[in-house]
């Protein structure tokens, strides 16, 4: 069966035509009336998962269904496991990992924090895979999410924990927790954790996001390390979405250069071409770049400016003769800016055809109304269903605090990651047997 074509109802036996719908509903909600800085003010420094925002500065996605595009470039992960070669492995790993948040770019809208409990179910037939995740914790927000080849070829899952701060003109997001990437032919398994993301410009100005700091990913069967450094955009915005970094084998050898962009391509070198490369390209560019350091007196100016200006974007990626290409970004419909800045990907996610609903677990995210509501452009509805869900969930929680009771997770379980030895939450397994009688009632 081909899912792009039809989705194949199991309790009645009926195929449902299932065409990935190519927009939204309705158009994104203007935000030119609405001043977060009157709901911010008071927080700078502060961790904000327990700050109520309102429903205008979200987009119509539940913060499981973001999570879910991980998945939007899984051919690597195919490549990957078709690969002999550790190293050949390892760099599409790499790139997979730099792909996993390129749909971040331009994305300004806040997703709907999930409810306790809630899930979404992602299976993608033609793409070989399916992912089911669930919201495991309210206080802290903790959102746990597994995948697997349909062929048994692959296994991807994590959970995180997104910390955000505000720090004045600024949202800070720290996605605190691990990747974990099995394949299974190979018998092996790599971790990482994503980068620090930034969205700028909250008060005042065009919003822009960039990610930087270090990620580290980790062969376990090999001792094999992948480092790359998402770098800052510094003053002038020269760095602007770039990635470089370096793969070393277990004797902590170079054996590959990984450079790009997240928004745009990642590439491999080897590390003495790289390094010629480099020697030259420096060589002859330092007396022009000498000529465009701007004056003291205008860097003054722009360090004191209230709006952090979006640097513009530099040239393109600039390729090292002899580079292989590992991963280029899908390009995003012409419409896009329109809808929340999707990619088509993301478009697909909240969809939902008839006959889906009887087999969707009733916690599914697109069964949820708020985020209905603001898909159809309903905004005011969007806002009271919002309010009357978390009224729900704070009044279940009154319920089980008076009874001493625990809440308890349907699909995961807290254990200990084999490959780090550390905490994490673990797919108990089931979900797709469709026995949904434990599930809570939610919405």
């Amino acid at each position: 069966m081909n899912s792009e074509e039809e989705f194949y109802d199991a309790e009645t036996g009926e195929r449902v035509n299932m065409f990935p719908r190519k927009t939204l509903p309705a158009e994104m909600i203007s935000r030119n009336n609405f001043s977060v800085w009157s709901i911010l003010k008071k927080c700078i420094g502060m961790e904000l998962s327990k700050i109520a925002m309102p429903v205008v500065f979200n987009e119509p996605l539940s913060f499981l269904q973001r999570m879910s595009e991980y998945m939007e470039h899984t051919h690597l992960i195919h490549q990957a496991c078709s690969l002999s070669d550790s190293m050949d492995r390892m760099q599409v790993v790499a790139a997979f990992a730099v792909s996993a948040v390129a749909s971040q770019w331009e994305r300004t809208g806040k997703p709907f924090n999930p409810l306790l409990g809630e899930t979404y179910e992602l299976t993608r037939e033609e793409e070989g895979y399916r992912l089911i995740s669930e919201q495991v914790s309210h206080h802290p927000p903790i959102s746990a999410f597994h995948a697997q080849s349909l062929k048994q070829e692959f296994e991807f899952h994590g959970s995180i924990y997104p910390k955000l701060k505000f720090w004045g003109k600024s949202v800070e997001a720290e996605p605190k927790g691990t990747m974990t990437l099995e394949l299974l032919k190979h018998k092996e398994a790599y971790t990482w954790t994503n980068p620090m993301c930034c969205v700028h410009n909250i008060i005042l100005g065009k919003l822009w996001i960039e990610q930087y700091g270090t990620v580290e990913i980790v062969n376990h069967s090999t001792g094999d390390k992948c480092v790359l450094n998402f770098k800052p955009c510094g003053m002038f915005g020269k760095e602007l979405h770039k990635v470089e970094g370096h793969i070393q084998d277990k004797s902590k050898k170079k054996r590959r250069v990984i450079y790009g962009k997240w928004t745009e391509c990642m590439y491999s070198v080897d590390p003495k071409v790289y390094d010629t490369y480099k020697k030259s390209d420096k060589k002859s560019g330092s007396d022009s770049k000498k000529l465009k350091q701007p004056p003291s007196d205008v860097l003054f100016i722009r360090m004191c400016e209230e709006a952090d200006e979006m640097p513009e974007v530099q040239e393109t990626v600039t390729v090292i003769p002899g580079s292989a290409l590992l991963w280029r970004i899908t390009p995003r419909p012409p419409h896009s800016a329109q809808m929340y800045n999707f990619t088509s990907f993301a478009m697909t996610l909240n969809e939902l055809e008839p006959g889906m609903e009887r087999l969707l677990a009733p916690t599914d995210c697109r069964l949820r109304p708020d985020i209905r509501a603001m898909e159809n452009g309903d905004i005011d509805s969007a806002s009271t269903e919002k309010e009357r869900l978390e009224e729900k969930q704070r009044a279940a929680r009154r319920e089980r605090s008076k009874d001493e009771e625990e809440w308890s997770t349907r699909w995961f379980h807290l254990g200990t990651n084999p490959h780090t030895g550390a905490e994490d939450w673990l797919y108990t397994g089931g979900y797709f047997d469709r026995n949904y009688t434990d599930c809570p009632n939610i919405y």
